[in-house]
């Protein structure tokens, strides 16, 4: 996805005790090196990012504007990296405290071996591993032997489908994953300070998203900021979360679940929608005014998979009027097959209007008249808590409520010219 040269974490921690003490000679002191080898990280870590970020003054070394913007993300990585020391430690049974004072272990700072790991994690394949990041499989196999005695733990184990994290692995790779998450938006900070938004933004894309929010945002960034590149994830919801979580993915928008205290997630609702009952132009039950539940309980169905929140709300349409709910014909969540079925059979589908809006307006498929008690979802982004989203994840969450809101005003005008025409 996102193929730059990611940043060295030595220079970046080297920097980040310079601007914590004020002073090259103290932090070289906190890391026992040479204050010229500070120096020269720091000229380094200059040069790579294209700014000043610190300013020599009588009484110390004080971060510049684009100091600061690295520093925050710093704050980030770091605390990643220094957990992930700290349940190390915790686990060999030696209890040390890894703090940015100097002791994070060294093999926790070669940005270079963490994206390797990260990369084995993915593909589960070493040669696969040694050539998305242009190194010999040798230097795969001696960097995961480096992780893993620094670890003092076994991260991979072989099977029948390849190399396969440990348990321990699994928590290894979801700090390693977040930390090397952060350190690829620090050029797009501060490509933002200068003005320009840019960068890669992934979306996890739930089905309510996809119809009209989702493009309507996308062309919008598109039009503002040539510079932003979006990505689209349509795994299941447990799949998005999980990416989510490691920063692989940097909000999910779509129908909102109930997050607890403790999940991470923070929620942001947007709109809400009904489920309706959606057939063919010229469908039997097209244009029957006061349908019963009774009356679709013989049709063929296609409805989301037995898990899904919407299927619980359709089952229990039927129970609440001791109906046996149908059994689907079809279970299936993708908009594709769903919209091929209503066209080309009587199938009936009990999904979010907006999902077939397009559809439903050239008056190829149409909603059948009956009524859904509380079927209402909510509709929304869902973020890490207390996350710092990249600048081209912000414009794109912008532009998203911006998206919504157009949507409701045109919702409402439709509302009501139809209740005018009623009258």
């Amino acid at each position: 996805m996102d193929n730059r040269e990611l940043l060295n974490l030595a220079y970046l921690r080297a920097f980040r005790l310079v601007a914590q003490t004020g002073s090259a000679t103290r932090a070289a002191a906190a890391l026992f090196r040479a204050q010229s080898a500070v120096t020269r990280s720091l000229q380094e870590l200059e040069a790579a990012v294209g700014e000043t970020l610190l300013e020599r003054r009588p009484s110390g070394m004080l971060p510049t504007p684009a100091g600061r913007a690295v520093l925050l993300r710093c704050q980030r990585i770091f605390t990643e990296l220094e957990e992930l020391a700290q349940w190390c430690a915790v686990r060999q049974s030696r209890r040390r405290t890894a703090t940015a004072g100097g002791t994070l272990p060294a093999f926790l700072l070669n940005t270079r071996r963490l994206q390797l790991f990260s990369a084995l994690a993915r593909h589960r394949h070493m040669p696969s591993a040694a050539q998305t990041l242009g190194l010999s499989q040798p230097a795969v196999s001696s960097a995961i032997r480096i992780m893993e005695t620094g670890a003092g733990m076994q991260l991979f184990y072989r099977s029948p489908r390849g190399l396969l994290l440990t348990s321990e692995g699994e928590t290894f790779v979801l700090h390693v994953r977040r930390a090397l998450n952060e350190l690829r938006h620090i050029p797009d900070d501060l490509a933002a300070l200068r003005g320009t938004i840019q960068g890669y933004v992934t979306v996890g894309a739930l089905p309510l998203g996809r119809t009209l929010i989702l493009p309507g945002a996308i062309a919008r960034v598109a039009a503002q900021y040539p510079g932003v590149r979006v990505v689209t994830d349509e795994s299941s919801y447990e799949t998005l979360v999980a990416g989510l979580r490691a920063g692989d993915i940097d909000f999910v928008l779509g129908a909102l679940r109930q997050n607890d205290a403790s999940s991470g997630l923070a929620n942001e609702r947007l709109m809400s929608e009904d489920i309706v009952v959606i057939a063919r132009r010229g469908h039997p039950l097209a244009g029957v005014s006061g349908l019963s539940l009774k009356e679709l309980t013989s049709a063929q169905w296609v409805l989301p998979r037995s898990h899904a929140p919407a299927r619980g709300m359709f089952e229990a349409q039927f129970k609440r009027w001791k109906l046996k709910p149908p059994m689907p014909t079809v279970e299936t969540a993708d908009l594709a097959v769903i919209r091929g079925l209503l066209m080309h059979t009587d199938m009936l589908a009990a999904v979010s209007a907006q999902q077939l809006h397009y559809e439903c307006e050239s008056g190829q498929l149409t909603v059948l008249d009956i009524a859904m008690q509380n079927t209402r979802r909510e509709i929304g982004l869902t973020l890490r808590a207390g996350g710092t989203p990249s600048p081209a994840a912000r414009a794109m969450i912008d532009a998203i409520r911006l998206t919504v809101d157009q949507l409701g005003h045109a919702m409402r005008r439709e509302s009501s010219s139809a209740a005018k025409t009623v009258v």
